[in-house]
């Protein structure tokens, strides 16, 4: 079996068990940013892999969602931003750099501009390194949606910037519909062996209690690695969720739905891996 991972900091719950031989897993793990798993995912390339959740609604026939599985905030999540030199509902016409690497969160800020911010931006696609998001005027960007670790490192201070804005989407979609956000949950290719799947899924689960319970471990890694203070580490880590309960859920099917009155998917039906 070949098992998808992303390499943030944003994952560690889910994956600390297995780098540190915690819990053992019979399959090889394949880092690659969401987009990068979503295509290998689409390409049969893995077998399992966590994707981000427009990636489920858009290939929904080949896949079965992994059940208590997925990353999710009810309020702020810190890692998915915008981060602007106006107000959003200023931007009307003004060019927003949307990161390449998820488009869960593009599919979610085009959400927020049309029916919260109210203002039609030209979207362009691109990607905010860390090394490049000190340069707030170096672009002809108002705006720029950043992800993942980067985002992290901004929003904690750790790289500085001179963003007069900053919104965090988890927070505006809670505010707007006041339900939880589903960024990425984690999938079976239909065609996948259903034992060996099923193994894979009991492995990640052990992995997420043993992640969940060993927190500070997993935030001093991540102020390691990034340089965000480590009490912000802790508190972006405690902030998230990993599990997919009915609430989740509610979250992820209303986000389907106004997908789908947007023309940006076809209607999706949510099957889960079933045991064996």
């Amino acid at each position: 079996m070949r098992v998808g991972r992303i390499p943030y900091v944003n994952c560690y719950p889910v994956y600390g068990a297995l780098d540190r031989g915690v819990v053992p897993l019979a399959a090889e793990l394949v880092d690659g940013v969401p987009t990068a798993l979503n295509r290998m995912m689409a390409e049969g390339a893995l077998d399992v892999s966590v994707v981000s959740a427009v990636e489920y609604a858009r290939a929904w026939e080949r896949y079965l969602l992994l059940p208590d599985l997925a990353i999710s905030c009810d309020g702020p999540v810190r890692s998915v931003m915008l981060f602007s030199t106006r107000a959003a509902p200023e931007l009307g016409a003004a060019k927003v750099l949307v990161s390449r690497s998820s488009m869960t969160a593009v599919h979610l800020l085009e959400l927020l501009f049309e029916h919260v911010w109210k203002a039609k931006p030209e979207f362009v696609r691109g990607d905010a390194e860390a090394s490049d998001l000190r340069r707030s005027g170096a672009d002809d960007c108002a705006a720029r949606l950043v992800i993942g670790d980067a985002a992290l490192m901004l929003t904690a201070g750790a790289i500085p910037a001179p963003y007069a804005f900053v919104y965090d989407l988890g927070a505006q979609w809670k505010e707007w519909t006041g339900l939880p956000f589903v960024f990425a949950v984690w999938v079976a290719q239909r065609t996948a062996n259903t034992r060996e799947a099923l193994a894979v899924h009991a492995a990640l689960i052990e992995s997420r209690d043993w992640g969940l319970a060993h927190l500070d471990l997993l935030a001093a890694q991540a102020h390691e690695r990034t340089g965000v203070p480590l009490a912000a580490c802790l508190e972006y880590l405690s902030g998230l969720d990993y599990g997919l309960s009915y609430p989740h859920l509610g979250g992820l099917t209303e986000f389907y739905r106004r997908l789908t009155l947007a023309g940006k998917v076809t209607p999706a039906r949510i099957a889960f891996l079933p045991a064996a």
